[in-house]
């Protein structure tokens, strides 16, 4: 037998299925949810999975502002951030992060979930946060997920 029986298949940008996904984060622990969502923007869960290519879906969020932190974290983590001058470091507790947009807690979670290159930037562009349950992509009908059901 002189050639392969299998073959490797690797994705590619015209090959890759991309859906569109709705994700109810009411209740939800913000790293669990995170780390989910994470895995379905990178496409982890396909099993045409490639590490090199975004095939994961398009991920909308909703309820943003039921998420839920464990112990004493909504007090005590911080988020820093450096203005660029000297003695410009600034820093935000989850509470204060979560009264001024309840949507930024999330988005920097997953955003801290994916790689930190060009495809990190171009998959978190697939990600869509909304406070309540009303949300822009209506014409592209999201497939709501049970996130029981991934874990």
């Amino acid at each position: 037998m002189n050639t392969l029986s299998y073959k490797t298949v690797s994705a590619n940008s015209t090959t890759v299925n991309k859906e569109w996904v709705l994700v109810d984060a009411d209740g939800q622990t913000l790293g669990r949810l995170a780390s989910i969502v994470a895995k379905l923007i990178r496409g982890k869960y396909k099993t045409n999975y490639t590490p090199h290519v975004d095939c994961g879906d398009n991920v909308v969020i909703i309820n943003a502002e039921k998420i839920v932190l464990t112990g004493n974290k909504m007090t005590t983590k911080s988020y820093i951030r450096h203005t660029g001058y000297p003695g410009g470091q600034r820093s935000l507790t989850a509470t204060e992060m979560f009264e001024k947009d309840p949507t930024r807690l999330l988005e920097k979670a997953v955003k801290g979930m994916l790689p930190k290159n060009k495809l990190g930037s171009a998959l978190y562009r697939n990600l869509y946060v909304y406070t309540g349950t009303e949300h822009q992509q209506d014409a592209q009908q999201p497939k709501a997920i049970n996130l029981k059901d991934l874990i």
